[in-house]
């Protein structure tokens, strides 16, 4: 599985961002999607994730209500609407897949991410 994430920029506070995350290859073997970011001297986080079959999701505490994570999966992507954002929502976001494996995709899971994509938020 390869994933591209596109959408990143420089905003101001307060602002919106969309970000865009395509996968390729054995896609039909995603079982979730997920964003995460990573902000200068801090570890990664999750920030959302998305499962492919039902569509659940599930957000960070810092960005619920402002964030959106979707998927669209005849097209094989996800994205992740950003609003009202703030300077600590600054870092590089990193699209993730969890992969199911085995011939019957019952095992679970191998990681697959992106190269990520830079959010800066002046305030």
């Amino acid at each position: 599985v390869q994933l591209v994430e596109s959408g990143g920029g420089l905003v101001q506070a307060g602002d919106s961002l969309s970000l865009s995350c395509a996968a390729s290859g054995s896609t039909f073997a995603i079982n979730a999607m997920d964003w995460y970011r990573q902000a200068p001297g801090k570890p990664r986080e999750l920030v959302a994730a998305i499962t492919i079959g039902d569509g659940s999701t599930n957000y960070a505490d810092s960005v619920k209500g402002r964030f959106t994570i979707s998927r669209d999966n005849a097209k094989n992507t996800i994205a992740l609407q950003m609003n009202s954002l703030n300077h600590e929502d600054t870092a590089v976001y990193y699209c993730h897949a969890e992969v199911l494996m085995g011939p019957e995709r019952r095992i679970c899971c191998s990681d697959y991410w992106g190269k990520g994509t830079q959010v800066t938020v002046s305030s």
